[in-house]
């Protein structure tokens, strides 16, 4: 095996020597921008403007002392430039970014007294005319101004406000009916392991200065994780100097925190750096009203650093490290046995990457991280019916590697990715109440209960996930027509060895008498299984925990059909609907389970699923004092037997076995799903906005009856709870924010802002399902409290 590894790094080395690549997010290029007089010498100090209402960016810049500005990471599109000097009259033009080669304007202002400014306004950047699919792009205005969220959860709020995603039970995002199959691309990195509170530690929103999302369309350069994409981009354009955030929090369930992110410029050089922590009594979704034994603490560190080389050589650096500690939250009977379960998750990464271009039509760029990750889970002697320990964690390396070059109305995108992750799993537990699960009361440490079952079990276990991928993307535009057409091999190898060959299209088509655009994707995915305690679940040693009654699989990678039809519409270039249907057949569809109902989870797979429905959502630009949001999204999902891998004990394996045929809604089968959110601006320095949140229910199943669910849960419980139709029943939330701009100068920006959330105090039922970790109960009525400082 070590063998193996070896041969595998070298080549990716080999291939990174042979072929320098480009950034590693996609749709995203730079602008170069040159500023002179009208006897062509530089204008320094110019404020250059720059917006795009699409992508939802908006920054104002200065030109350096050669009359010169660069301006990276912006997403492809159409952009508003304006540029304001003393004595020269204002100019206004639009430019298009379409490459991931610099794209270079050249701007030659006028004397004031001697022209007139051609206005020309953000009308023209409400629709991006040539991207063949739909992206949500979610700006750094938006993110600064978004609704409180719970400490470990914002960048997960964020996304969940797009149509398509659903919230499970402590922040898991499933995008579209996806199980755990979400991946976080970091400055250009793919982050393909769970990432919600209870898994991975947080990266913090206040962090991140743009992202984008997808739910399909993919380009060919993303794989392995594809039931959604979430771009994050950290680094920020500045001027020269130092310029930076700082925030204070605080509010309901003794919620406190505090983040403090700047960065510096000077010459070619950028530092930048973050640093945050948080507390609450509210860290994870509790599954009894009383939110029992639920405190959590989170911490961050990163430190950034950018050097432009020369003019065609970038080198980019950075460091963050993460951990989260938190108590898992009791029902009614553990807390009365006095259990106290905890965990931590940890994690350090180090990204490096070098970008050059080879000449106007050809850019690349080297890419690779390191990352440490942990997650611990411990219980005292109280613990009931079971105490469980776990120390796993894992070590990754990755390596990415493309080319891009444009000819003529093509532009081309090669490349190739290593990714190598080394396992460590160590699982104990004990049964402390034998009686919940068999008729035997008494269980020590080395007996058996009455099914002659072991009472204590241990594993350890490590073994390397080795992924390979190779790419080939070309994208066309001519004329109003864009077609981007992509083919990506996939290897992976950890318990199976499987690989795949997997195509992508996307087409558009723009209608400029009608601000219409019309697009059709297609993606063919090849999705590997969840790692989570994967070793645990594949070992022979696991048969002792029900020797009788046991089920083994191995778990194949996911392989699907995804289709979406869909349209952009701008109305008076101010109001914008996004509407899609979209379709998604999968096999060996993944999902997850839990040992003798514990609280550590491992990957199983169903025989197929198919996912259908429509999103629409309303995006309303500034008009007069208003703007906001209203999407929808109607969804169907159902998985159908037989299972075709992972472990199943007892009944499970019994059930497994035998129920060959049929199906079943999947857990993410909400059919209706609304998100909204309108501002008002009251005054300059005042707003005020109100947003909604209607969830029609998630299906559950239960083997008891409402007495149980009474004895273990509560009135309030039972009350959300349609036995009927075996479904949460339907609710809706409210919410509000008030903000106000304390002082504003050229130097720094002081801001206030408090939000109220589930106004009308429902009892947040999100997930509903039995003992432990099936319940997931939202905040109650909460107020938070923001002070923010910009400088």
């Amino acid at each position: 095996m070590r063998r193996s590894l070896v041969a595998y790094s070298l080549s990716a080395v080999l291939f990174w020597l042979a072929v320098l690549p480009l950034s590693a997010q996609t749709n995203i290029g730079e602008l170069r921008l040159a500023v002179t007089d009208p006897s062509g010498l530089p204008v320094s100090k110019a404020l250059v403007s720059l917006a795009n209402q699409s992508s939802q960016y908006s920054n104002t810049l200065e030109t350096d002392d050669g009359g010169n500005l660069e301006v990276k990471r912006l997403a492809f599109g159409t952009y508003l430039v304006r540029i304001e000097s003393l004595g020269f009259a204002a100019s206004s033009q639009t430019v298009e970014v379409r490459s991931a080669l610099p794209t270079n304007l050249a701007i030659q202002l006028t004397l004031a007294s001697v022209s007139s400014t051609v206005t020309v306004t953000t009308d023209a950047t409400a629709i991006d005319t040539e991207q063949a699919g739909a992206t949500a792009h979610i700006g750094a205005a938006t993110i600064d101004n978004s609704l409180a969220s719970l400490p470990g959860r914002s960048l997960q709020d964020l996304v969940n406000s797009q149509p398509g995603w659903v919230y499970e039970g402590n922040a898991v995002l499933h995008p579209r009916g996806s199980e755990y199959q979400t991946q976080f691309v970091v400055d250009g990195v793919p982050l393909l392991d769970n990432r919600s509170p209870s898994f991975g530690p947080e990266l913090e929103a206040g962090d991140v200065n743009s992202m984008a999302v997808y739910t399909a369309g993919f380009p060919a350069e993303y794989g392995r994780k594809l039931g959604g994409v979430v771009e994050v981009n950290t680094f920020r354009d500045t001027n020269p100097g130092f310029h930076g955030q700082a925030v204070l929090s605080g509010g309901s369930y003794d919620t406190a925190g505090a983040f403090l992110e700047g960065q510096y410029v000077w010459g070619k050089n950028t530092l930048g750096g973050s640093a945050g922590g948080n507390a609450t009594s509210h860290y994870l979704n509790p599954v009894v009203p009383q939110n029992y034994t639920n405190r959590g603490t989170t911490g961050d560190f990163s430190l950034r650093y950018e050097r432009d080389l020369t003019p065609n050589d970038r080198l980019s650096m950075s460091v963050r490290h993460e951990l989260a500690r938190f108590e898992i939250p009791n029902e009614q009977i553990q807390q009365s046995a006095g259990q106290l379960q905890t965990a931590g998750n940890f994690e350090t990464m180090g990204i490096v990457s070098y970008q050059h271009i080879f000449s106007p039509s050809a850019v690349g760029d080297l890419r690779a991280m390191i990352r440490d990750n942990s997650n611990n889970f411990d219980s005292n002697a109280n613990s009931t019916p079971i105490a469980i320990t776990q120390r796993n964690w894992f070590r990754e390396a990755y390596f990415k590697g493309s080319l891009t070059f444009s000819r003529g109305h093509h532009e081309w995108k090669i490349g190739a990715e290593s990714d190598n992750t080394f396992l460590n799993e160590n699982l104990a537990y004990l049964i402390t109440d034998a009686s919940r699960f068999s008729d035997n009361t008494p269980c020590t440490a080395g007996s058996l209960d009455d099914d002659n079952n072991p009472c204590t079990f241990q594993f350890a276990g490590n073994r390397p996930d080795l992924e390979q991928s190779a790419f080939a993307q070309d994208t066309f535009h001519s004329g109003n027509w864009t077609v981007s057409a992509g083919l990506r091999w996939d290897h992976y190898q950890l318990i199976l060895n499987r690989q795949a060959l997997d195509p992508r299209f996307s087409i558009a088509r723009y209608f400029p008498s009608a601000g219409l655009m019309l697009h059709f994707s297609y993606d063919r995915v090849f999705q590997t299984p969840n790692s989570q305690n994967i070793l645990l679940s594949s070992s022979t040693q696991v048969e002792s925990i029900d020797p009788a009654r046991f089920l083994r699989l191995p778990v194949e990678p996911s392989e699907g059909n995804y289709y979406e039809v869909g349209l952009t519409k701008s109305f008076a270039s101010k109001l914008r609907l996004d509407a899609n249907y979209f379709r998604r057949r999968v096999g060996n569809t993944a999902d997850d389970d839990q040992i003798a109902n514990s609280t550590i989870s491992f990957p199983i797979s169903f025989n197929k699923q198919l996912t259908y429905g429509a999103e629409a959502k309303l995006s309303l630009a500034p008009w007069r004092r208003f703007s906001g949001f209203l999407s929808y999204s109607y969804q169907v999902g159902n998985v159908w037997f037989p299972v075709t891998g992972g472990l199943f004990l007892g009944d499970d394996a019994a059930s497994a076995q035998t129920q060959l045929t049929g199906h079943f809604p999947d857990t993410q089968d909400q059919r209706n799903t609304v998100r909204g959110r309108l501002r008002y601006q009251l005054a300059p320095r005042v707003w005020f906005a109100g947003g909604i949140q209607y969830d029609s229910g998630l299906p559950f199943e239960f083997t008891g009856d409402p007495a149980t669910v009474l004895a273990q849960y509560g009135q309030q419980v039972l009350d959300r709870i349609n036995f009927d139709r075996g479904r949460i029943k339907p609710q809706l939330l409210l919410n509000a924010s008030l903000g106000i701009d304390l002082h504003q100068a050229d130097r720094y920006k002081v801001r206030f802002q408090a939000d109220g959330q589930n106004l009308t105090n429902v009892l947040d039922v999100i997930d509903f399902g039995g003992l432990f970790s099936g319940n997931a109960i939202g905040p109650s009525r909460s107020f938070t409290l923001r002070l923010a400082m910009d400088f």
